[in-house]
């Protein structure tokens, strides 16, 4: 093995050496081949090359793991939301019913949000509230509850209709978005979309929450959620862009299922 290593040694020397004779002479081999260029240099400084090597496989690892993550988040939000719109089909109809009965207007609630990048979607919950909600959000403004004022909550809401107030609180509401990850403007687990108006208010380091896809659960949903305020609910979504995987993707699913049926935090 040593002698394997000195003759590649010796190799490398003589290679090396030609190569400075030619280039003395005024002749260029690196001219076809610019391989030798890169030989030349590895010779000449190996310490000061090997980390290059290392560098540049290391960055093509994360890379491929990064590209293979995407790809089987997104595999799990097409199979997940799938599963969970056949599952809860008899759920939709007997909210869908219940709502007519209960207020006049539509059964789907449409609203701009901003998703990545800033770009903005549709975004479908069933309707919770009376149809002039946001008409009279201006004269509730005073009341909110929100401590950042970033975000608009309010705890006994009187937009809200009684069949409204029972979908709110197990979520139920947000079903619909379930169909927004199907259509690739959310996924299931990321940071809640904002709507335009909370995103004009946002400083450069809240802008980081725009650089994933919007979820329909996140960490500070089974955290608290609406009780969380929006500057800790930045850091909770943060803490997620840092550490994301497919891993704590499913952690947090778990964790949403009684976060949801216990209803604390929601309004």
């Amino acid at each position: 093995m040593r002698l394997k290593s000195l003759k590649s040694a010796n190799w490398e020397t003589k290679m090396f050496s030609r190569m400075q004779d030619a280039d003395a002479s005024g002749v260029s081999i690196a001219s076809g081949f610019d391989g030798f260029s890169l030989l030349s240099e590895s010779m000449s400084s190996p310490a000061a090359f090997l980390p290059r090597i290392r560098t540049s496989i290391k960055k093509r690892i994360r890379i491929f793991s990064v590209e293979c993550s995407r790809i089987l988040k997104r595999w799990m939000d097409v199979c997940g939301s799938l599963a969970a719109i056949i599952i809860l089909l008899p759920l939709f109809l007997v909210i869908s019913v219940w709502l007519k009965l209960d207020s006049p207007g539509p059964l789907f609630y449409r609203q701009v949000r901003i998703g990545l990048h800033g770009r903005p979607f549709y975004f479908y919950k069933f309707r919770s509230m009376y149809t002039d909600s946001e008409v009279r959000r201006a004269a509730l403004e005073k009341t909110n509850e929100s401590k950042d004022g970033v975000i608009f909550k309010m705890k006994n809401d009187p937009r809200i209709t009684r069949c409204g107030r029972f979908i709110r609180k197990y979520s139920i509401d947000e079903a619909p978005q379930f169909f927004n990850v199907l259509l690739g403007d959310m996924s299931l687990v990321g940071p809640r979309p904002p709507l335009p108006s909370e995103v004009a208010q946002y400083s450069l380091d809240d802008r980081k929450r725009l650089n994933i896809l919007p979820g329909i659960t996140c960490i500070w949903q089974i955290s608290g959620r609406s009780d969380i305020p929006f500057r800790e609910q930045v850091v909770l979504d943060k803490e997620y862009i840092r550490g994301q995987g497919v891993w704590k993707d499913v952690l947090i699913l778990l964790k949403t299922v009684p976060a949801v049926l216990t209803g604390k935090g929601a309004y």
